[in-house]
């Protein structure tokens, strides 16, 4: 059984071993002090929710990492799903769609109208996943400018 929460500032350290495993997955690869400050200034600064889930037997699973917005043309709240990973050994056990149903959740519940998302292309797990729970493809097309060397 899989059970998700809000992480706390005393989760922060094991949030942040699955997000290095998340940056390792990316090949982003970021040095772990950097991956805990990052963390910890976001939660500090309450500019994310982040959700953990763990297994029965209290190991960390996976985690969540929300960032709450605005959608100018709803004039509303939206939630945007920044990051989902699910550690390799918590694949499976449903601990990814627990995830996104507790996003669902706490957004619905802070009175957000919907949570965007963006996944890689070739990421056709989570693709399947996110349509499995109603997320559905937007029309509008995705661009990034970098700003750093």
């Amino acid at each position: 059984m899989i059970t998700v929460s809000r992480a706390g500032a005393a989760d922060l350290p094991e949030a942040a071993a699955l997000f290095h495993g998340y940056l390792d997955f990316y090949q982003r690869p970021a040095p772990e002090e950097q991956v805990l400050a990052f963390l910890r200034e976001r939660h500090e600064r309450g500019e994310s929710v982040l959700l953990l889930a763990r297994t029965a037997e209290g190991t960390p699973a996976g985690f969540v990492n929300i960032y709450p917005t605005f959608s100018s043309l709803s004039m509303a709240p939206v939630w945007t799903l920044n990051d989902l990973f699910v550690a390799v050994t918590a694949r499976r056990t449903g601990a990814g769609r627990a995830l996104v149903r507790a996003c669902a959740a706490e957004a619905r519940a802070a009175g957000a109208v919907g949570v965007q998302l963006q996944t890689a292309p070739d990421n056709h797990t989570a693709q399947a996943l996110y349509r499995s729970e109603g997320f559905e493809p937007d029309t509008f097309a995705a661009y990034y400018l970098p700003l750093t060397d």
